[in-house]
């Protein structure tokens, strides 16, 4: 179970996301009229794109982690916890994290590639294309880091879950097989499940005299 070394990380991004977003719904209806629009447009625009970009930011952190997290909970898990139990629900929730996630890559390597185009740019117009870019990916980003918010958390939920309950059954399999062990080593007397006690020969009748 090596993948649950990253779920540490999953947790923090998966905060980290809840966070951005319920800093910007403190703050979005104050800057709006009764009718809902923004009393200033740059203030409000410029809200957004930070909660945005710190968003994205977590998200990464879900591409990086994700798959393999995601791969190991759905081979850890048996049928009985996708029908009842305490992780049944979030079991459920991840049925549309892997196209989240790949959706999310397709993004990220969208970027990379736009990155590489602006490549030979000169170093004022390439920081102003690199703004403009990060900004545009991190506004299209924020749906799947949306998504992402609560079906990361059902992952953590979910991972914490199997690697604690693998970590309880361990003992016993770790006695069962120094068991094994013990039995197979050399010079090892094993011990019949049952023995049938054994009789003596019946003693001779002693023959009658003649009379």
């Amino acid at each position: 179970m090596a993948w649950r070394r990253h779920l540490p990380a999953l947790a923090t991004a998966a905060a980290g996301i809840n966070e951005a977003s319920d800093a910007w719904d403190a703050v979005s209806d104050s800057l709006c009229d009764a009718d809902g629009w923004p009393l200033d447009e740059d203030v409000y625009a410029d809200g957004k794109v930070k909660r945005d970009a710190e968003a994205w930011k977590h998200a990464e952190v879900f591409l990086d982690h994700g798959p393999e997290v995601l791969a190991g909970v759905r081979a850890t898990a048996d049928g009985p916890d996708y029908i009842e139990g305490p992780i049944s629900d979030d079991l459920r929730r991840l049925r549309g994290l892997a196209t989240t996630l790949a959706r999310a890559s397709q993004l990220r390597q969208e970027w990379d590639q736009i990155m590489a185009l602006m490549d030979g740019s000169q170093p004022g117009s390439l920081q102003l294309y690199q703004e403009r870019a990060e900004e545009q990916r991190n506004t299209e980003g924020w749906h799947y880091a949306h998504e992402l918010s609560y079906q990361g958390s059902a992952l953590v939920r979910a991972g914490e879950y199997l690697a604690d309950r693998a970590e309880l059954e361990r003992p016993s399999q770790t006695e069962r097989a120094r068991v094994a062990l013990t039995r197979s080593a050399p010079g090892a007397r094993s011990v019949p499940p049952s023995s049938t006690p054994r009789h003596s020969a019946p003693d001779r009748p002693t023959p009658g005299r003649s009379r």
